[in-house]
């Protein structure tokens, strides 16, 4: 099997290119991977199936989705809502009608009179808001041969959706252990509590930062750091100037892994939710890092072993506040989170079963077609054989089996 591999990889700035960047020597290990070049507008002649890996930014994935509009194929499923990625790919290039269809498809009539009041300039960008609301994930998933996604909680999304083509949720896979270098926080901050990525109003720093104002009142030494790029709209220029909170600007590789290290406590809050999967989620299990999450999506199917989970309602910055302090307190349970996390993700994070899962994926997709003709001439054959004719109710029976289990039009 020869697959044509679309992604962005280094030095995109971006965690899905991070991500094949990791996936992609356990896979060649596996089969032959062809990666295309970023604006290739089809898979190589020879490649046996396409392997498109979307996420919500059209800078980075647009021309996947363009590949994959041509040339149907799998496609790795990092976020489920695309509003953005849709909206960019439409209105981003003129063509009004085709974002105006996707949201009907999406929400009807409704959807597309929103959609003419954004085009109008009458209402703000749905994207900003309210994209959860209206993920237009139909216009990747009607040209998916086969979707891997990383939870159950995008699998369920994508049938309530009404995706009906074969699904497998493949775990993120964890980094190898990586040699950090020198610390690169300072010492005597207890607890040091990490935030890292992109940072925006989904990200809750808002709800972190008047958390952590009152963490600082029983921990005065305490340090928060916030790292990463931030969203214009969150304002967090003069964030650095606070006392005990330590604002720095996007990491390299190896500065992340050092923050990661170094800390006492990762937190990764998130909501609304685009069906992502936290690539810094999965660094800090690995490093063996306590957790503090969101109590939404993804975050869900974390074990309580390794995760304090917050809900997003009105009481979440007194229940962040509470579950910063009870480990910022007792060094003992942050040892034993650690301990979880490390096995965790070891266990159900490795490279290996990751690579054996996008493996079967590929071959459930490249051989379909062929295995589905298979069956059925044998299936005809074998009718032929005890004397069925067209028209007779067996017959229309075998046809009814046929399409229950996948392989009759």
């Amino acid at each position: 099997m020869k697959v044509a591999y679309f992604s962005p990889l280094p030095p995109e700035r971006s965690g899905i290119a991070d991500y094949s960047a990791l996936l992609l020597p356990a896979l060649r290990e596996r089969v032959e991977v062809v990666v295309v070049p970023r604006g290739a507008k089809r898979a190589p002649r020879g490649t046996d199936v396409a392997l498109y890996h979307v996420g919500n930014s059209p800078e980075a994935h647009a021309w996947i989705v363009d590949a994959l509009q041509r040339q149907p194929g799998l496609v790795v499923l990092h976020d489920f809502v695309l509003h953005h990625l849709v909206a960019g790919m439409t209105l981003g290039r003129g063509d009004t009608d085709r974002y105006l269809d996707a949201m009907q498809r999406d929400a009807g009539v409704i959807g597309r009179l929103l959609a003419h009041g954004v085009v109008d300039h009458v209402l703000p960008p749905i994207w900003e808001e309210r994209a959860q609301d209206f993920p237009l994930a139909w216009e990747v998933l009607q040209h998916a041969g086969g979707v891997i996604c990383h939870s159950s909680y995008v699998e369920g999304l994508a049938r309530a959706y009404g995706y009906e083509g074969p699904i497998r949720v493949i775990p993120m896979p964890a980094w190898p252990s990586v040699e950090a270098g020198d610390r690169l926080l300072p010492e005597g901050s207890t607890p040091t509590i990490v935030c890292c990525g992109h940072l925006n109003a989904a990200k809750r720093i808002p709800q972190l930062l008047a958390a952590f104002e009152a963490v600082r009142r029983p921990f005065p030494d305490a340090l928060l750091v916030l790292a990463g790029s931030a969203a214009p709209s969150l304002r967090l220029e003069t964030v650095g100037r606070e006392e005990g909170v330590l604002r720095l600007e996007y990491q390299d590789e190896a500065d992340l892994w050092r923050l990661l290290r170094d800390c006492d406590v990762s937190v990764s809050l998130r909501w609304p939710t685009m069906g992502e999967t936290s690539g810094m989620v999965i660094r800090a299990l690995s490093l063996g890092k306590p957790l503090v999450v969101s109590d939404a999506g993804w975050f869900q199917e974390l074990p309580d072993s390794v995760a304090a989970r917050v809900p997003v309602d009105e009481y979440e910055v007194a229940t962040l506040a509470a579950t910063l302090e009870r480990l910022a307190g007792d060094e003992g349970l942050r040892r034993q989170m650690g301990a979880a996390a490390a096995e965790y993700a070891r266990r159900e994070h490795s490279l290996g079963r990751v690579a054996d899962g996008y493996v079967a994926a590929l071959e459930q997709v490249a051989g379909g077609e062929a295995v589905k003709d298979a069956i059925l001439g044998d299936v005809a054959r074998a009718a032929h054989e005890v004397g069925m004719s067209s028209g007779e109710p067996d017959l229309a029976e075998v046809g009814v089996r046929s399409r229950e289990v996948g392989i009759g039009d």
